[in-house]
């Protein structure tokens, strides 16, 4: 996939096909790629526990996909920028949905980049510029997104992934499944 956003090795989307094929997802308009997204299962112990992206998705292999996990992990959303802001990424966000109720996983939980936090880093700490997204007194194109698909705001992740528009910062997001029930039985 060479959208903007993660491009992935060959060897990568292989791993991640044979290891959990239900959570990769692709977006195609007239037979042309736009979009894809790729998940993985995990459980965080605590539940907020602190994280890498290299970390939580096995070095972007997902070679510690837990099929017994509570929690659908997404790993990286790209949509080609010829194809922004066209409900691509929400049809993404909502397959993955569907595929925490379906499986009856607890939630998603995501790491998302502070997109601009670079322009912001000089006057206030990364924690402050999150808050400031939350209150929709600043916008970040991730963040504002995610929270707009009905996500919340956990906390920032330091040194999630190398990033010099996020200083290494990202913003821990989570949905939960309004149909789970402890033991995931709907």
């Amino acid at each position: 996939m060479a959208a903007y956003g993660m491009i992935w090795p060959p060897f990568f989307l292989q791993s991640h096909m044979n290891i959990f094929p239900e959570g990769q997802l692709i977006a195609e308009v007239d037979g042309r790629i736009v979009g894809s997204s790729s998940s993985l299962i995990v459980s965080l112990r605590p539940d907020y526990a602190e994280h890498t992206w290299y970390e939580i998705t096995g070095q972007g292999l997902f070679t510690n996909h837990d099929p017994n996990g509570d929690s659908l992990y997404g790993a990286d959303i790209s949509i080609h920028p010829k194809f922004r802001n066209k409900g691509i990424a929400t049809m993404l966000y909502n397959v993955r949905k569907d595929i925490t109720m379906r499986m009856s996983l607890k939630r998603i939980v995501a790491g998302g980049r502070l997109y601009n936090y670079y322009i912001y880093a000089g006057e206030m700490s990364a924690q402050e510029y999150a808050e400031k997204v939350v209150k929709g007194e600043l916008k970040d194109p991730v963040l504002s997104f995610q929270l707009k698909n009905g996500f919340k705001f956990i906390k920032v992740l330091s040194n999630y992934l190398y990033d010099k528009r996020s200083l290494n910062y990202a913003s821990f997001i989570e949905w939960l499944n309004p149909h789970y029930r402890s033991g995931g039985n709907l």
